[in-house]
C-alpha cells in the first residue's frame, strides 16, 4: 500500500511542478493553470455558425476552430454547432480561457484536444460558461471521440468561473492522458462517466455537480499496473451516479474535501429478505453495474474529509486494502458499509453506518482509534476470506462455515458502537481486543451472538460490553491479567441499562443495549479474579464471585477455538450453531454467519 501511495504522491509532484511556472490568475486578459504566458496569445470569438480570430494559429472552417500553435486563447461568445479542436507541435502548451463561452457540437465533442503537449482550460473569473453534445458521436478521426470535453493529452482544468457540462450520449469530460483539476465549479450530465481519466487523476479543488450514468469519477488504466489512480486533496463534490460515485482502477486517496454521494440509487434500492439460514439479496440495480460510493480496485485510503454517502452497494470499498486515518464519515448502503477483500484498518475518525448488510469487512479488520457507530442486518464487524460475495449467498450464506486460519479482528483503541441483528463481531478466524471500548447489542434470535469466531477469541485491555440471547453465546478467553463475564440475565427489555459494580460501589461499565437480550459478555479493568462484582441488568441483579478470571453461568456456553473447550466450558459448539448436542445446549441446530 505504501508504494501504491508513494507512486501516486510522485506521478502528482511531477505533474504539478510541469504546469506551476506558467500559472497566473485567469481574468478578461490573462489565464491560469498551466498558461504558456501570463498574457493572452489570441481571442476567439464566437458568432453563432462560426467565429472569428485575429491570430493565424488559429484556423477556422465554418464551425470548426482549429488552434495549431502553442499560446494562451480566450474564447468568448456562442457557437451553434460546431467545436474547438487543439491540434499544435508535440511540444506546444496550449490554454483555452473560457470567458462567457457556449459551445455545442450537435456530433462530437465542444473542445478536443487532439495533439500538444499539454494542454489547460481555465474558467475565467467569475465567468459562466456551457459545453454540450447533441446527442451523438460521430467519428471524426481514430480518437473514439466520446465526451465534452475529450482530450489525448494530458489536461489541467482549473479557474475562479464555472462551466455546465451537457452530454445526452457519453461522458463529460475525458482524459487518454493525465488529468489535474485544481479549481472551478463543474455542472456535468452524462450519460456515461461525469469526469475520466485514462492515466492518473488528481483533484485539489472544485465545486461539482455530477449526474451520471455511469460513475462519477472515474480512473482507469487496465494497461499499466501504476496507472488508473486517484488523489482528491480537496474539493466539494456532489454526485448522483448510476455506476460508482468515485472509482479507480488504480489506488484512490482523499485527503480532503466534502462529499455527497449517491450511487446505484441509494440503499433503498436494496431489498433482502431473511429465508432463517442466511439473508438473500436482491437489487434494484439488474445489470450487475457497481454502484459503490467510493472504490478503488488497489489501496483505498482516507486520510479526511466529510463523506454523507447513500449507496446501492459498499459505502467504502478495495478490492485490496481500505484504510480510514481520519474523517467524518456518515454511509447507508445495501450492502457493506466498509469492505476490503484484504485488510480493512481505522486509525481515527468519526464513522457512522446508518444502514448496512455487514458494517465493517475484511479478511482482517484492525482498530486502533476513532469513534464508530454502525446498525448492520448481518453482522457487525466480519472477518471473512475472499471477495466480498454479500447478496449473493447460497441457502446457507455466502461463507457458512467457511473458518480461516488468517482472518482476524484485531481492536487495540477507539470507541464502537454496534446494533447488529446479526452477529456483532463475527471473525472467521481469530478475535483480539486488546483495548478501546467496544458497545455491542446483538441479534434478538438464538441463531446468531453477539460475539462469533472460528479461531480464538481473546482480551487483554479495553472495555467491552456485548448483548444478546444465550442461545449461541460466545465469549472470550481472558489472555492477561483482565476478567471475562459471560452471564445470563434473563429476558430484559430494550434500552434496559447494564452496570457492573465492584465491591466497593464503583461503576466498571454502564450501557443500555437498544434491542431485548438475555445474556451479556463484560471485561473491563478492574475485574480481576477474587474478587465479588454485582451486574445489574434491566430488573435482573446478580452477585458474581470471580474464583477465576473466566466467568460464565450460561449453559453451553464457550470459551476458545473452534469446536474445542477452554476454561472448562462445554464442547460441541462451533461457529455459532451446536453441532455436538452439548449439556444445556440445543442439540443439532444449524449455525450460521
Amino acid at each position: 500500500m505504501k508504494k501504491r501511495i508513494l507512486l501516486i504522491c510522485a506521478c502528482v509532484l511531477a505533474l504539478l511542478l510541469a504546469g506551476c511556472s506558467s500559472q497566473t490568475t485567469a481574468t478578461a486578459g490573462s489565464a491560469s493553470a498551466g498558461a504558456v504566458s501570463g498574457s493572452v496569445t489570441a481571442t476567439i470569438t464566437l458568432s453563432g455558425d462560426t467565429a472569428s480570430c485575429d491570430s493565424d494559429a488559429v484556423k477556422i472552417s465554418g464551425g470548426t476552430v482549429t488552434i495549431t500553435d502553442g499560446g494562451v486563447y480566450a474564447v468568448t461568445g456562442t457557437l451553434n454547432d460546431g467545436m474547438i479542436v487543439i491540434d499544435a507541435g508535440d511540444d506546444d502548451d496550449v490554454e483555452l480561457v473560457l470567458n462567457g463561452a457556449s459551445i455545442t457540437s450537435g456530433t462530437s465533442a465542444a473542445i478536443y484536444i487532439r495533439n500538444c503537449d499539454d494542454a489547460a482550460v481555465t474558467l475565467a473569473d467569475g465567468s459562466e460558461n456551457s459545453l454540450a453534445n447533441g446527442g451523438e458521436f460521430v467519428a471524426i478521426d481514430d480518437s473514439n471521440i466520446d465526451a465534452v470535453i475529450f482530450s489525448r493529452e494530458d489536461l489541467t482544468l482549473s479557474g475562479t468561473g464555472s462551466v455546465t457540462i451537457q452530454s445526452p450520449a457519453g461522458h463529460g469530460i475525458v482524459s487518454k492522458d493525465d488529468l489535474i483539476i485544481t479549481d472551478g465549479a463543474y455542472t456535468i450530465t452524462a450519460a456515461k462517466h461525469g469526469i475520466t481519466a485514462k492515466d492518473d487523476m488528481d483533484v485539489s479543488g472544485g465545486t461539482f455537480a455530477i449526474t451520471s450514468g455511469k460513475d462519477g469519477i472515474h480512473a482507469e488504466n487496465d494497461e499499466e499496473e501504476d496507472h488508473g489512480n486517484l488523489v482528491i486533496t480537496d474539493g466539494s463534490f456532489t454526485i448522483t451516479a448510476d455506476g460508482d460515485g468515485i472509482s479507480a482502477s488504480g489506488a484512490l486517496q482523499i485527503d480532503d474535501g466534502t462529499f455527497h454521494i449517491v450511487s446505484g440509487g441509494g440503499a433503498d434500492t436494496v431489498t433482502r429478505t431473511d429465508s432463517g439460514f442466511g439473508w438473500q439479496g436482491q437489487t434494484a440495480n439488474t445489470d450487475d453495474v457497481s454502484a459503490k460510493g467510493v472504490k478503488a480496485d488497489g489501496a483505498l485510503t482516507v486520510n479526511g474529509g466529510t463523506f454523507d454517502i447513500d449507496a446501492a452497494d459498499d459505502g467504502f470499498h478495495s478490492n485490496t486494502d481500505v484504510t480510514v486515518n481520519g474523517g467524518e464519515i456518515t454511509i447507508a448502503t445495501g450492502d457493506d458499509g466498509i469492505h476490503a477483500d484484504d485488510a480493512t484498518t481505522v486509525t481515527a475518525g468519526t464513522v457512522s453506518i446508518t444502514r448496512s448488510y455487514e458494517g465493517i469487512e475484511g479478511h482482517t479488520v484492525t482498530i486502533s482509534g476513532g469513534a464508530i457507530t454502525l446498525t448492520a442486518s448481518d453482522d457487525g464487524l466480519n472477518a471473512a476470506g475472499g471477495s466480498d460475495a454479500s447478496g449473493t449467498q447460497g441457502f446457507f450464506g455466502g461463507d457458512v462455515f467457511a473458518a480461516d486460519s488468517e482472518a482476524c479482528i484485531t481492536i487495540s483503541g477507539g470507541t464502537i458502537y454496534i446494533d447488529a441483528s446479526g452477529d456483532g463481531i463475527d471473525s472467521n478466524g481469530d478475535i483480539r481486543i486488546t483495548g478501546g471500548t467496544i458497545y455491542v447489542s446483538g441479534a434478538t434470535n438464538d441463531g446468531d451472538s453477539a460475539l462469533d469466531y472460528d479461531g480464538s477469541a481473546s482480551i487483554t485491555g479495553g472495555t467491552i460490553l456485548a448483548a444478546g440471547t444465550t442461545g449461541m453465546a460466545r465469549s472470550l478467553t481472558a489472555a492477561g491479567s483482565q476478567g471475562v463475564m459471560l452471564v445470563s440475565t434473563g429476558s430484559q427489555a430494550a434500552d434496559s441499562t447494564v452496570e457492573l459494580t465492584n465491591s466497593s460501589g464503583e461503576t466498571l461499565v454502564s450501557w443500555q443495549p437498544n434491542k431485548a437480550y438475555t445474556c451479556v459478555v463484560i471485561s473491563a479493568p478492574g475485574i480481576t479474579s477474587g474478587e465479588t462484582y454485582t451486574l445489574t441488568a434491566g430488573s435482573a441483579s446478580t452477585e458474581i464471585a470471580m474464583t477465576s478470571l473466566s466467568y460464565s453461568d450460561v449453559a453451553g456456553g464457550m470459551m476458545g477455538g473452534m469446536g474445542g473447550q477452554m476454561d472448562g466450558q462445554m464442547p460441541g459448539q462451533m461457529n455459532g450453531g451446536q453441532m455436538g448436542g452439548g449439556p444445556g445446549g440445543m442439540g443439532g441446530q444449524p449455525g450460521r454467519r
